[in-house]
């Protein structure tokens, strides 16, 4: 009796309810394949972007009805005009950037860690200055400084001279200086927000050890914004590299860029094999750098 009482107890009990089957399979999703939303926007910029310049590169290489040829390249390298064209952008490229970095460097300083009132204003003025088109701030110099602009207008009537002694913004420093003004922002921007991140306690240490304000920008201050200045920088010589409007509206006659070049073979002497080559060049410098530019942003963290 008791044998049996055991062996009842020992036998797994069932449960009273039905035994529940295997769980049945998911549907399977019938969601849009992701290739698919790709293909308007890729769509979009093929016909906006891709086909324009691929037909700015076939003019570039069939000058002539007949086949693809060459030689518009070769007449364009062996120009006079290019080659000048070439060397101007790139040198009013790089004057600009290194002047952009310099006094966007200085008064980003002062605007991050020089109390003073209307600071606030002027950092959100910064941004709202990135949105101005560049003949903007051209014609602003033209008002100040032009042949007939406030200062040679100040001039005359102090001296009684016949002209005023500023016409430098018709030369390659006007426009120099016109493109230093319209960038600066572009490279305090990402400064700024480089300088919002630093740890002032850094600053404060420093100061009690007894470093002076050149030494704690050259030692702290300057290695944390290294690479803001660097992203900051390599954008700007991007844009000065393309810059039109401001050669344009400058009236600097003997200041020739790439993107003048363009505008004078396609537009004055309707010489559209030659442009397309001298904007084919373009393009791949640009291009380039723009490549540049993109890899500092992301060391940057830009």
């Amino acid at each position: 009796m008791t044998t049996a009482t055991t062996a009842t107890a020992a036998a797994p009990r069932t449960p009273a309810g039905p035994v529940p089957g295997p769980a049945p399979a998911p549907a399977r999703s019938r969601s849009v394949p992701a290739w698919v939303w790709a293909l308007p926007p890729v769509a979009v910029l093929a016909l906006a972007f891709l086909y324009p310049l691929a037909l700015v590169v076939q003019q570039s290489v069939t000058p002539d009805e007949g086949g693809v040829s060459l030689d518009p390249y070769a007449d364009v390298f062996a120009s006079e005009v290019f080659r000048s064209a070439l060397t101007t952008t790139v040198w009013l490229a790089v004057g600009s950037t290194v002047g952009c970095l310099v006094l966007g460097f200085v008064l980003a300083l002062v605007i991050a860690f020089v109390p003073f009132p209307g600071g606030k204003a002027v950092a959100r003025f910064v941004d709202v200055f990135l949105s101005f088109p560049s003949f903007l701030i051209t014609l602003a110099l033209l008002f100040v400084y032009g042949s007939v602009g406030m200062a040679n207008g100040l001039w005359t009537d102090v001296t009684g001279a016949a002209e005023g002694p500023f016409h430098f913004l018709t030369t390659p420093w006007g426009v120099l200086l016109a493109e230093i003004t319209y960038f600066t922002p572009f490279v305090m921007r990402p400064l700024l927000a480089a300088f919002s991140q630093l740890d002032t306690s850094q600053l404060e240490v420093a100061s009690s050890l007894g470093a002076g304000p050149v030494r704690i920008i050259r030692q702290v201050i300057l290695p944390e914004a290294l690479p803001a200045l660097a992203a900051g920088g390599s954008l700007v010589l991007v844009m000065c590299l393309n810059e039109f409007g401001i050669v344009l509206f400058t009236g600097a006659k003997g200041v020739t860029t790439l993107p003048m070049l363009v505008y004078s073979k396609a537009i004055l002497e309707s010489d559209y094999p030659a442009a397309c080559v001298v904007a084919v060049v373009n393009i791949a410098i640009s291009v380039g750098l723009y490549s540049l530019y993109r890899v500092v942003s992301r060391r940057a963290g830009a």
